[in-house]
């Protein structure tokens, strides 16, 4: 039934791209569908983007492995859509056209910030894109039941064309409508996953803490701060680090921040994020739910030695929900979160490839030519899919076999130490110059490239990338509480050292746009 499932869902989504993807050489409807998807559907758009599958399987598991800081963990991520929405989602809209280039180049034109920005894009995005794909084998390896690793690496190569084709064919709105059937299947499914849960405990969540504390291994501790860090050296710091980098790094990233372009309006952007972060704080509860389930019904020991991430707690604690006898009703349900899983890998990652894509067509190839007429920008941009999908297919394959988590981690290191910062000085710092933009985003993401090999996600443990190696010497599993301050610190550098000149020069250019960022008191269509 899983593998029916996922071959329908597999076949409607392509055929909802076909049908609602751009008819005509219009970079509008390509970009951002004209903006014509109402609030609600606008997000769900959002939430759909937002809630990938390294967060439903990623947190899942770490709520299955590790109790309170798996919730915490899940609550971070609420707070970065909050955080997005009341800081950053009107002035990104206002700013914006289609990439997150267009907004810093708003008050900073010239090509040096539009690469540089299409360089972090598709640095920040790659590594997700490889943990989706490389989950997809691992998910059907799972569901279906087979091991062979060429079988595997087949799946990842189709699955990956089928994702290309998603971003290719649909555009922003078509991506759009996969993302709000993947939210509300997801969060359908779940529910009911969650109320079975509960009703097996009789809808007395503290039995079900208790429980899932019991057969935790650990005790107390489980529901207690700190277990998920307790081997480090500095459990208290590294957490604040992890925390950190969720809270700054998940809504800025550029698949996220692009679904601000989409929206008509200001009033429609603060409608659209507050149905995002409702569907996200839905999601939330779900997972908590089902991760404390699966460590009550199934037990942390065997969620740990099926795959020591716990990635698979999530569909576990789904089977554990039915009981011993399962009926044809459950086996359908049962498959309707599998498809749900296996559809949010689908999106996920054609949003992300649509993402890089339109950045590497709009912000590099288009501003070579004076005047690059529309349908040839379209062309750049479905080829670019292309040229960003294919290497993130072949990584894939070559990464499916060690933990990805260092990867997960080194995307939102880079959206919290070099994006946001460059989004919060850009949009709201009056001196801020063209070199301290480069500044932020070159220094920030350097540092974590420099930091994150030697943390112990990549070397120096059992669950690391590199097990068998031991090259770890940064104390925390996240670069987050170094990497952070130095990207903001690397901004202010800059722009003092661009001399008093460039920046009263910038501070006027910024005034004369101020309204437009901020108020949105008119909308340029350059």
């Amino acid at each position: 039934m899983s593998l029916v499932g996922f071959t329908a869902v597999a076949t409607v989504t392509l055929l909802l791209c076909v049908m609602t993807g751009p008819d005509r050489d219009d970079l509008d409807e390509f970009y951002t569908g004209y903006g014509s998807l109402s609030p609600m559907r606008n997000g769900l758009a959002i939430a759909g983007d937002y809630i990938s599958a390294a967060s439903v399987l990623g947190t899942g598991g770490v709520i299955a492995l590790f109790g309170h800081d798996g919730v915490v963990l899940a609550l971070s991520t609420a707070l970065s859509l909050m955080l997005l929405m009341f800081l950053l989602a009107e002035p990104l809209r206002n700013a914006g056209r289609f990439t997150m280039g267009d907004a810093l180049a708003r008050r900073m034109p010239g090509r040096a910030a539009r690469i540089t920005a299409c360089a972090v894009t598709i640095a920040a995005l790659l590594p997700l894109m490889l943990v989706q794909l490389a989950g997809t084998g691992q998910l059907l390896a799972f569901v279906l039941g087979f091991s062979g690793a060429a079988l595997q690496t087949g799946c990842i190569i189709g699955l990956g064309m089928l994702m290309i084709g998603y971003a290719a064919i649909g555009g922003m709105k078509g991506t759009a409508l996969i993302q709000i059937l993947k939210i509300v299947m997801l969060l359908g499914s779940g529910l009911v996953v969650a109320a079975l849960i509960l009703h097996r405990f009789d809808w007395n969540p503290g039995a079900l803490f208790d429980a899932a504390a019991d057969r935790s291994g650990a005790g107390p501790a489980f529901l207690n701060s700190g277990l998920q860090f307790a081997g480090g050296p500095h459990p208290d710091a590294d957490m604040i680090s992890s925390q950190l980098t969720v809270v700054l790094g998940g809504a800025c990233l550029p698949h996220v921040t692009m679904r601000m372009y989409t929206a008509s309006s200001a009033r429609q952007v603060r409608r659209s994020m507050s149905w995002a972060v409702s569907g996200v704080a839905l999601f939330v509860l779900v997972v908590t739910v089902i991760g404390f389930g699966a460590a009550a019904l199934v037990g942390r020991s065997v969620i740990a030695g099926i795959d020591p991430q716990g990635n698979t707690a999530y569909l576990l604690g789904s089977q554990a929900a039915f009981g011993a006898r399962v009926s044809t009703a459950e086996t359908f349900l049962f498959t309707t979160v599998t498809t749900a899983v296996f559809l949010t890998l689908l999106a996920s990652v054609g949003g992300m490839i649509l993402a890089c894509a339109n950045s590497l067509a709009h912000d590099v190839f288009a501003t070579r030519v004076q005047e690059m007429s529309p349908r040839r920008e379209m062309t750049l941009a479905r080829v670019s899919a292309l040229a960003v999908g294919v290497p993130a297919i072949v990584l894939a394959t070559l990464v499916q076999h060690r933990s990805l988590q260092p990867l997960v981690t080194l995307s939102f290191c880079l959206g919290a130490s070099a994006i946001a910062p460059a989004l919060v000085y850009g949009l709201f710092w009056r001196r801020y110059t063209r070199a301290g933009l480069l500044c932020t985003l070159i220094g920030g993401s350097l540092a974590v490239l420099l930091l994150m090999p030697g943390t112990n996600l990549v070397s120096g443990s059992p669950v690391s990338a590199f097990p068998e190696a031991d090259f770890n010497w940064f104390p925390f599993t996240t670069t987050g509480l170094v990497s952070i301050p130095l990207g903001f610190a690397c901004g202010w550098l800059g722009t003092m050292l661009s001399g008093r000149r460039k920046a009263q020069e910038q501070r006027r250019h910024y005034e004369a746009v101020e309204g437009w960022i901020l108020a949105g008191a008119v909308r340029r269509g350059d």
